[in-house]
């Protein structure tokens, strides 16, 4: 597996997880009728944000977003999205782009990770988190209307790149 950047060129291999992610409506807020044009500018990210592909030969297997949680002064702190594609899910993916995202933060400068809205019933994503030292900060309840669960809870997790791994 190699992680690298995302381009114009890999949307059309990310976009059918993307909406099967997001129509799932288990994980992510993203308005489920979004077209192929207007989830690309959901996800692909302009700088100083990016986006990577995790790929296998030619197969994208999954996708992250990274980049400052907030502009100016809160440009300090990194964010990041994730998605693996189903079909490939068990195979290190997710951990793999984890582990890329925290070494770009920390590589940038960025002092802290924050993830604003990490579904929590969404235990494999949750799990991963706690593994790599992110804390679960608050969780806001019944932020989030799952398609199974109705309103859940959405944790704020973090991790402070200032200490070393």
């Amino acid at each position: 597996m190699v992680i690298r950047d995302a381009d114009d060129g890999d949307w059309p291999a990310i976009y059918p997880f993307f909406r099967e992610i997001v129509a799932q409506g288990r994980s992510y807020a993203f308005p489920e009728d979004l077209s192929r044009e207007e989830a690309h500018g959901w996800w692909m990210e302009s700088p100083p944000g990016r986006t990577v592909v995790a790929v296998d030969g030619t197969t994208v297997l999954g996708s992250a977003k990274m980049g400052p949680n907030r502009p100016g002064r809160g440009a300090h702190v990194a964010t990041a999205s994730f998605m693996v594609d189903p079909r490939h899910g068990g195979r290190g993916v997710g951990r793999a782009l984890g582990e890329h995202v925290v070494d770009w933060a920390r590589a940038g400068g960025y002092r802290s990770m924050q993830f604003n809205a990490v579904v929590e019933t969404n235990e494999v994503a949750v799990r991963l988190w706690r593994s790599l030292g992110f804390r679960v900060l608050a969780t806001v309840p019944g932020a989030f209307d799952h398609a199974e669960h109705g309103p859940v809870g959405l944790h704020v997790m973090f991790l402070d790149l200032r200490v070393p791994r």
